[in-house]
């Protein structure tokens, strides 16, 4: 009886977790759309912004402003993008392997990089580890604006602008379809305009309802001449940019975060359906055995009466 009782047990447990993933599965489910709908609703304004800067560079005044140009023999900024939040499968520990390949394929030690942390998960990796965590936010929440992003483009900028750095990378998960994300590293500075156009052709996934119907490719470039003067503009512009790329790479992370722990929910929903059919149908062969057990004891003792 105890036996059938722990079955008991562990058979409701286990309809208790399914009902509370199912749960958290239908909210990611919902949280992941609205990411990638307000990625696609700015997609016109990035593309616009890209597309200036893509007309700029046929000018020979572009490639002498700080944010253009490579500076050497400074330290390497990783402005790493994850979640706060765990029950996302892999998404958050592929980020962080992620950055640690490009630190190696880059030849630098820990005194040598500078990391910017959006998110709890990145943010405490390298902090236990020795590294430089010089910004970290947390608790970003998925309503964020691209004006509340600037705080943390702004410290890079001015890093960059003291020369302490003279990179900087983007490590966050891009958002391809509801069951695949990748993460990907990004040059952001110095900036250059292909690097921008993968990024801002990125925003849309690769399957689905909003893949793309026609592929979008870089325009030509051309030389313009430019008023008031290209570094005016230029320092209006490059910034700006800058905090967009930005702002898409978390809205990016943030689609992948939602779509993988909706992933994640669901296999463990059906896992914990499984669990509690297997354990069902235990519980059914131990009672018909007990049952079996208890008629015999009966049927033997009405025979020893006789």
């Amino acid at each position: 009886m105890a036996n059938l009782k722990s079955i008991k047990s562990k058979i409701l447990s286990y309809k208790k977790t399914g009902t509370v993933t199912h749960a958290m599965e239908a909210v990611s489910a919902v949280k992941m759309r609205k990411s990638q709908e307000r990625a696609l609703s700015g997609r016109a304004y990035a593309a616009a912004a890209l597309s200036v800067l893509e007309r700029l560079s046929g000018t020979a005044d572009i490639s002498r402003h700080p944010l253009m140009g490579e500076v050497s023999g400074k330290k390497a900024c990783f402005l790493v993008i994850t979640s706060d939040k765990g029950l996302a499968g892999s998404l958050n520990s592929a980020v962080i392997r992620s950055v640690e390949r490009e630190i190696a394929a880059r030849s630098l030690d820990k005194f040598h990089v500078v990391i910017a942390a959006i998110g709890r998960r990145g943010g405490d990796y390298f902090i236990s580890r020795g590294y430089d965590v010089r910004a970290k936010q947390e608790n970003v929440n998925d309503a964020i604006s691209e004006t509340e992003m600037r705080d943390v483009t702004n410290k890079i900028l001015g890093w960059h602008r003291d020369g302490e750095i003279g990179t900087c990378v983007v490590v966050y998960q891009n958002f391809i379809s509801t069951f695949e994300q990748a993460p990907v590293a990004r040059q952001i500075i110095p900036i250059a305009p292909t690097t921008m156009h993968e990024m801002v052709a990125g925003i849309r996934p690769a399957k689905g309802k909003y893949a793309p119907a026609i592929e979008v490719k870089p325009q030509a470039t051309s030389a313009y001449t430019i008023e008031p003067d290209a570094d005016t503009v230029l320092d209006e512009l490059l910034p700006k940019l800058l905090n967009i790329a930005v702002f898409y790479a978390l809205l990016e992370n943030k689609a992948s975060e939602h779509s993988a722990r909706m992933v994640a929910m669901k296999s463990a929903t059906d896992k914990a359906k499984e669990m509690a059919h297997s354990l069902t149908r235990t519980f059914n062969k131990v009672r018909q055995a007990a049952i079996t057990r208890e008629v015999s004891e009966i049927t033997s003792g009405m025979e020893a009466m006789r």
